[in-house]
């Protein structure tokens, strides 16, 4: 599918352009252009099963289309091709349309096949039984990757409490025979059929056994990946480095100051004051809905904690009775949230339009007055309230180091669904992986979590 959409989408709409215009040789430049889109795919291995679907990002696709037009303008000038620029550029814009979309919904139909453990490759986990319950207790917890733990081999006589299949252990020390580990995994392997062997480090299998095992498992053909015990780092933040033969990841710090963080700023701001200037006469109409649906002000501001525990305070369309902080205190036994914050499903205190407004996320706009103030960003972990910050551990805490923002990660991956725990992580991988491009993917996500509305109550 997706390289008929490439070859199709490039093809078919430079074709029609150019012979609508009476450009020279319009199916021939189609067939080149289609051609050289093809190339830079394969070139920068799109096609490829542990890149295909894997990503829903559309920025990739852009690089790849920029690539697309050097290729082209190189080519372009090499035969002496005088069709006009603009045109050519009018003629590929489809294509990178549908190749965007095509990504999006070839990941939305990876991520379906592997929630029914589809489309996975089998994992035989080797580590001491600690490590390995951890392995496969993560992998297990989430679909969202390839890998499927079909079976363990554990290293030392502790217990394994994970409850995959075992059917070899490898004792504490390395074997004095070359083959004594290697014919067991081996063994496992085919047992299980695994298409890969994951290894978790440890004490006991490290160094000179961890070698001769890769070679074991190399020259019959079988994958080998190491766990370097990170977790939630971007790759992009890791560099390979080998000094002296020792294999080395180089982990950068977060990103909290350059450029990215001026551009981010530069964004926001402006995005805040195109968005007011866009929205003043919705903010009315709510305005007005709100007074007349119930009585008290139109708007709700609420002390928060922003960026290193400092406070502000935040704007928000009223959504509740004007009581509601006072009425909050009965309710304390009816939370469905399992952490710090408050949530009900069905809170008595939100009035009906407020419950419309919450379910179209309409309520959260008056933001924008925050982020053009430079007190929030557009996006972000979500403003803690401070009785929430006084209860926080320097887990927690650190959700601060960075401006809370209008939408996140939370807001698009379930919002009020997820537990207090999952809100942590998702707020901590924003946090500790920021970039430029991140801000834009989320922002893109939000518009259909909103439309979605699940989570929003």
């Amino acid at each position: 599918m997706a390289l008929a959409v490439d070859l199709v989408g490039i093809a078919l709409p430079v074709a029609l352009v150019f012979q609508a215009t009476r450009q020279p040789y319009p199916w021939a430049c189609a067939v080149v252009a289609a051609l050289a889109w093809l190339c830079v795919q394969a070139g920068r291995h799109r096609y490829a099963t542990r890149s295909l679907g894997e990503s829903r990002a559309a920025l990739p696709v852009l690089y790849d289309w920029l690539i697309l037009l050097g290729v082209l303008a190189v080519a372009r000038t090499a035969v002496g091709e005088i069709s006009e620029p603009s045109l050519a550029l009018l003629g590929l814009a489809p294509g990178l349309l549908l190749t965007a979309s095509c990504r999006k919904m070839t990941h939305r139909h990876l991520a379906a096949a592997r929630r029914e453990a589809h489309a996975v490759r089998k994992v035989l986990v080797i580590g001491e039984p600690s490590a390995a319950d951890h392995v496969v207790g993560h992998l297990a917890g989430r679909t969202d990757h390839a890998y499927v733990v079909v079976g363990v081999v554990p290293v030392g006589n502790a217990n394994l409490e994970c409850g995959a299949p075992v059917s070899a252990r490898l004792g504490s020390v390395m074997p004095s025979a070359p083959s004594g580990d290697s014919a067991l995994v081996l063994g496992a392997a085919r047992d299980h059929r695994a298409e890969l062997v994951l290894v978790a480090p440890g004490p006991r299998m490290a160094g000179e056994r961890l070698k001769r095992l890769s070679w074991a498992l190399h020259d019959a053909g079988l994958p080998l990946a190491v766990l370097p015990g990170l977790v939630d780092v971007s790759m992009r933040r890791v560099q390979l480095a080998a000094p002296a033969g020792l294999a080395m990841l180089h982990i950068a710090p977060p990103t909290r100051r350059g450029v990215q963080i001026q551009l981010k700023s530069a964004m926001d701001r402006a995005g805040a004051a195109a968005g007011l200037l866009v929205l003043a006469p919705l903010f009315g109409l709510i305005a007005a809905a709100i007074r007349l649906g119930s009585p008290g002000p139109a708007f709700h501001k609420q002390i928060r904690h922003g960026q290193n525990c400092a406070p502000f305070t935040m704007w928000k369309f009223r959504t509740m009775v004007v009581d509601a902080e006072a009425r909050k205190a009965e309710l304390t036994a009816a939370n469905e949230n399992d952490g710090l914050m408050f949530k009900m499903r069905r809170d008595p205190r939100v009035t009906s339009v407020g419950r419309l407004l919450r379910r179209c996320s309409l309520d959260e706009l008056p933001q924008l007055v925050n982020v053009l103030r430079g007190e929030m960003s557009l996006v972000g972990p979500r403003p803690p309230l401070p009785e929430e910050v006084a209860r926080y551990d320097e887990i927690e805490l650190r959700r601060l180091a960075v401006k809370p923002g209008i939408t996140g990660l939370w807001q698009v991956s379930g919002r009020s669904d997820l537990s207090w725990d999952e809100t942590v992580a998702l707020d901590l991988q924003y946090v500790d992986n920021w970039s430029f491009t991140s801000d834009v993917d989320v922002m893109a996500r939000t518009l259909r979590a909103v439309v979605d509305g699940r989570g929003a109550y």
